[in-house]
Protein backbone atom coordinates (compact mmCIF):
# COMPACT_ATOMS: atom_id res chain seq x y z
CA UNK A 1 0.00 0.00 0.00
CA UNK A 2 2.81 2.39 0.91
CA UNK A 3 4.72 1.64 -2.29
CA UNK A 4 1.55 2.30 -4.33
CA UNK A 5 1.16 5.70 -2.66
CA UNK A 6 4.82 6.55 -3.39
CA UNK A 7 4.48 5.52 -7.03
CA UNK A 8 1.35 7.65 -7.39
CA UNK A 9 3.10 10.70 -5.92
CA UNK A 10 6.06 10.20 -8.26
CA UNK A 11 3.79 9.89 -11.29
CA UNK A 12 1.81 12.99 -10.32
CA UNK A 13 4.84 15.14 -9.42
CA UNK A 14 5.51 17.70 -12.16
CA UNK A 15 9.10 18.89 -12.13
CA UNK A 16 9.02 20.95 -15.34
CA UNK A 17 6.14 23.45 -15.47
CA UNK A 18 5.67 25.74 -18.49
CA UNK A 19 9.22 24.97 -19.63
CA UNK A 20 10.72 25.98 -16.27
CA UNK A 21 12.20 24.08 -13.34
CA UNK A 22 10.41 24.40 -9.99
CA UNK A 23 13.06 26.81 -8.65
CA UNK A 24 13.01 28.93 -11.80
CA UNK A 25 16.45 27.93 -13.05
CA UNK A 26 17.29 27.26 -16.68
CA UNK A 27 17.93 23.60 -17.55
CA UNK A 28 21.72 24.21 -17.70
CA UNK A 29 21.96 26.56 -14.69
CA UNK A 30 23.79 25.78 -11.44
CA UNK A 31 22.37 26.40 -7.98
CA UNK A 32 23.94 29.31 -6.06
CA UNK A 33 27.43 28.38 -4.79
CA UNK A 34 29.37 29.90 -1.91
CA UNK A 35 32.97 28.91 -1.11
CA UNK A 36 35.12 30.03 1.83
CA UNK A 37 38.70 28.81 2.26
CA UNK A 38 40.66 28.29 5.49
CA UNK A 39 37.77 28.07 7.96
CA UNK A 40 39.42 25.60 10.38
CA UNK A 41 42.63 26.78 12.05
CA UNK A 42 43.69 23.34 13.34
CA UNK A 43 43.50 21.66 9.95
CA UNK A 44 46.30 21.94 7.38
CA UNK A 45 43.68 22.98 4.85
CA UNK A 46 39.92 23.52 4.97
CA UNK A 47 36.92 24.74 3.02
CA UNK A 48 33.28 25.58 3.74
CA UNK A 49 30.99 25.25 0.73
CA UNK A 50 27.32 25.82 0.03
CA UNK A 51 25.81 24.38 -3.14
CA UNK A 52 22.11 25.04 -3.20
CA UNK A 53 20.91 24.01 0.26
CA UNK A 54 23.92 21.73 0.79
CA UNK A 55 26.26 22.99 3.50
CA UNK A 56 29.51 21.05 3.83
CA UNK A 57 32.91 21.53 5.44
CA UNK A 58 36.13 19.77 4.36
CA UNK A 59 39.33 19.42 6.40
CA UNK A 60 42.68 18.08 5.19
CA UNK A 61 45.50 16.80 7.42
CA UNK A 62 48.90 15.87 6.04
CA UNK A 63 51.00 14.71 4.47
CA UNK A 64 51.82 13.11 7.84
CA UNK A 65 52.93 9.80 9.28
CA UNK A 66 50.44 6.98 8.80
CA UNK A 67 49.14 5.13 11.84
CA UNK A 68 49.02 2.20 12.23
CA UNK A 69 52.35 1.81 10.46
CA UNK A 70 51.45 -1.39 8.64
CA UNK A 71 49.17 0.75 6.44
CA UNK A 72 52.13 2.73 5.10
CA UNK A 73 53.05 2.45 1.42
CA UNK A 74 56.85 2.59 0.87
CA UNK A 75 56.56 4.24 -2.55
CA UNK A 76 53.68 6.70 -2.22
CA UNK A 77 51.28 8.48 0.12
CA UNK A 78 48.08 6.83 1.28
CA UNK A 79 44.99 8.98 0.66
CA UNK A 80 42.06 8.47 3.03
CA UNK A 81 38.70 10.16 2.45
CA UNK A 82 35.79 10.10 4.87
CA UNK A 83 32.35 11.36 3.82
CA UNK A 84 29.96 11.71 6.73
CA UNK A 85 26.49 13.15 7.19
CA UNK A 86 25.82 14.81 10.52
CA UNK A 87 22.77 13.37 12.34
CA UNK A 88 21.04 16.77 12.03
CA UNK A 89 21.83 17.20 8.32
CA UNK A 90 18.53 15.69 7.12
CA UNK A 91 14.89 16.19 8.06
CA UNK A 92 14.60 12.86 9.87
CA UNK A 93 17.51 12.52 12.28
CA UNK A 94 20.19 10.24 10.85
CA UNK A 95 21.76 7.54 13.01
CA UNK A 96 25.35 8.59 13.87
CA UNK A 97 28.24 6.74 12.24
CA UNK A 98 28.96 5.40 8.76
CA UNK A 99 26.34 3.53 6.74
CA UNK A 100 26.61 1.70 3.41
CA UNK A 101 25.94 4.87 1.42
CA UNK A 102 28.64 6.85 3.26
CA UNK A 103 31.17 4.04 2.79
CA UNK A 104 30.41 3.85 -0.94
CA UNK A 105 30.65 7.62 -1.42
CA UNK A 106 33.89 7.74 0.57
CA UNK A 107 35.41 5.07 -1.69
CA UNK A 108 34.51 6.60 -5.06
CA UNK A 109 35.41 10.10 -3.84
CA UNK A 110 38.82 8.92 -2.63
CA UNK A 111 39.48 7.38 -6.04
CA UNK A 112 38.58 10.68 -7.71
CA UNK A 113 40.91 12.64 -5.41
CA UNK A 114 43.75 10.15 -5.98
CA UNK A 115 43.63 11.02 -9.68
CA UNK A 116 45.08 14.48 -8.96
CA UNK A 117 47.18 14.14 -5.78
CA UNK A 118 50.91 13.62 -6.42
CA UNK A 119 51.19 10.70 -4.02
CA UNK A 120 54.62 9.64 -5.23
CA UNK A 121 56.21 12.68 -3.55
CA UNK A 122 55.33 11.46 -0.05
CA UNK A 123 56.20 7.78 0.50
CA UNK A 124 55.16 6.28 3.85
CA UNK A 125 52.90 9.28 4.46
CA UNK A 126 49.17 9.76 4.73
CA UNK A 127 46.82 12.47 3.49
CA UNK A 128 43.50 12.48 5.33
CA UNK A 129 40.43 14.22 3.92
CA UNK A 130 37.40 14.56 6.18
CA UNK A 131 34.18 15.95 4.74
CA UNK A 132 31.15 16.61 6.92
CA UNK A 133 27.68 17.31 5.54
CA UNK A 134 26.08 19.84 7.89
CA UNK A 135 22.92 20.26 5.84
CA UNK A 136 22.01 17.86 3.06
CA UNK A 137 20.27 18.50 -0.22
CA UNK A 138 20.60 16.72 -3.56
CA UNK A 139 24.18 16.33 -4.80
CA UNK A 140 25.96 16.26 -1.44
CA UNK A 141 28.71 13.99 -2.83
CA UNK A 142 29.49 16.50 -5.59
CA UNK A 143 29.48 19.41 -3.13
CA UNK A 144 31.85 17.50 -0.83
CA UNK A 145 34.27 16.72 -3.66
CA UNK A 146 34.37 20.39 -4.64
CA UNK A 147 35.08 21.38 -1.03
CA UNK A 148 37.71 18.65 -0.61
CA UNK A 149 39.59 19.77 -3.73
CA UNK A 150 39.78 23.34 -2.44
CA UNK A 151 40.85 22.15 1.03
CA UNK A 152 43.69 20.13 -0.52
CA UNK A 153 44.95 23.23 -2.30
CA UNK A 154 44.66 25.19 0.95
CA UNK A 155 46.76 22.51 2.69
CA UNK A 156 49.50 22.92 0.08
CA UNK A 157 49.21 19.32 -1.11
CA UNK A 158 50.92 19.04 -4.54
CA UNK A 159 48.32 18.18 -7.17
CA UNK A 160 48.25 17.78 -10.93
CA UNK A 161 45.05 19.80 -11.14
CA UNK A 162 41.68 20.31 -9.47
CA UNK A 163 38.58 18.17 -9.09
CA UNK A 164 35.28 19.85 -9.97
CA UNK A 165 32.07 17.89 -9.60
CA UNK A 166 28.43 18.29 -10.59
CA UNK A 167 25.46 16.05 -11.38
CA UNK A 168 22.97 15.94 -14.25
CA UNK A 169 19.45 14.54 -13.80
CA UNK A 170 16.69 13.48 -16.15
CA UNK A 171 13.29 14.80 -15.05
CA UNK A 172 10.07 14.75 -17.06
CA UNK A 173 12.17 13.51 -20.03
CA UNK A 174 14.38 16.63 -19.81
CA UNK A 175 18.05 16.78 -18.78
CA UNK A 176 18.82 19.34 -16.05
CA UNK A 177 22.11 20.42 -14.50
CA UNK A 178 22.78 20.30 -10.75
CA UNK A 179 19.44 18.82 -9.62
CA UNK A 180 17.71 20.04 -6.47
CA UNK A 181 16.09 17.69 -3.95
CA UNK A 182 12.75 17.22 -5.72
CA UNK A 183 14.43 16.55 -9.06
CA UNK A 184 16.77 14.04 -7.45
CA UNK A 185 14.01 12.24 -5.53
CA UNK A 186 11.38 12.06 -8.28
CA UNK A 187 13.45 12.25 -11.46
CA UNK A 188 14.08 9.43 -13.92
CA UNK A 189 17.88 9.38 -13.66
CA UNK A 190 20.76 10.98 -11.74
CA UNK A 191 24.35 11.09 -13.06
CA UNK A 192 27.09 12.51 -10.78
CA UNK A 193 30.31 13.52 -12.59
CA UNK A 194 33.71 14.66 -11.34
CA UNK A 195 36.35 16.02 -13.70
CA UNK A 196 40.12 16.34 -13.47
CA UNK A 197 40.82 19.91 -14.64
CA UNK A 198 44.30 21.29 -15.32
CA UNK A 199 45.31 24.63 -16.80
CA UNK A 200 41.66 25.59 -17.39
CA UNK A 201 41.06 22.43 -19.42
CA UNK A 202 39.19 19.22 -18.62
CA UNK A 203 41.70 16.36 -18.81
CA UNK A 204 39.55 13.38 -17.86
CA UNK A 205 36.55 12.07 -15.93
CA UNK A 206 37.55 11.22 -12.35
CA UNK A 207 34.14 9.97 -11.21
CA UNK A 208 31.04 8.78 -13.05
CA UNK A 209 28.01 7.10 -11.51
CA UNK A 210 24.42 6.68 -12.65
CA UNK A 211 21.12 5.86 -11.01
CA UNK A 212 18.37 5.29 -13.58
CA UNK A 213 18.43 5.01 -17.36
CA UNK A 214 19.24 7.38 -20.21
CA UNK A 215 19.78 6.83 -23.92
CA UNK A 216 23.20 7.11 -25.56
CA UNK A 217 22.31 10.51 -27.01
CA UNK A 218 21.00 11.71 -23.66
CA UNK A 219 24.21 10.61 -21.96
CA UNK A 220 26.31 12.53 -24.49
CA UNK A 221 24.17 15.61 -23.85
CA UNK A 222 24.46 15.12 -20.08
CA UNK A 223 28.25 14.89 -20.37
CA UNK A 224 28.45 18.21 -22.23
CA UNK A 225 26.14 19.87 -19.68
CA UNK A 226 28.27 18.52 -16.82
CA UNK A 227 31.49 19.74 -18.44
CA UNK A 228 30.06 23.25 -18.79
CA UNK A 229 28.87 23.27 -15.18
CA UNK A 230 32.16 21.86 -13.88
CA UNK A 231 34.15 24.60 -15.59
CA UNK A 232 31.93 27.23 -13.93
CA UNK A 233 32.54 25.59 -10.54
CA UNK A 234 36.28 25.36 -11.27
CA UNK A 235 36.43 29.11 -11.83
CA UNK A 236 34.64 29.72 -8.51
CA UNK A 237 37.02 27.36 -6.72
CA UNK A 238 40.03 29.25 -8.08
CA UNK A 239 38.55 32.64 -7.20
CA UNK A 240 37.86 31.50 -3.63
CA UNK A 241 41.45 30.29 -3.22
CA UNK A 242 42.86 33.53 -4.63
CA UNK A 243 40.55 35.59 -2.38
CA UNK A 244 41.93 33.92 0.76
CA UNK A 245 45.52 34.76 -0.06
CA UNK A 246 44.67 38.33 -1.07
CA UNK A 247 43.10 38.82 2.37
CA UNK A 248 46.12 37.27 4.10
CA UNK A 249 48.52 39.54 2.22
CA UNK A 250 46.46 42.59 3.13
CA UNK A 251 46.48 41.55 6.80
CA UNK A 252 50.27 41.10 6.72
CA UNK A 253 50.68 44.58 5.23
CA UNK A 254 48.45 46.09 7.93
CA UNK A 255 50.41 44.38 10.71
CA UNK A 256 53.80 45.44 9.32
CA UNK A 257 52.55 48.98 8.79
Amino acid sequence: MVSEDVNRVESEMQLIVDGKRLDGRAFDELRPIKIKVGVLKRADGSCYLEMGRNKVVAAVYGPREVHPRHLQDPVQAVVRYRYNMAPFSVEERKRPGPDRRSVEISKVSREAIEAVVMKELFPRSGIDVFVEVLQADAGSRTACLNAASVALVDAGVPMRGMISSVAVAKVDDVLVLDPMKEEDNYGQADIPFAFFIRNDKIESIALLQMDGRVSTDEFKQALEMAKKGAMEIYKMQKEAIKAKYVVEQEEEVDESG
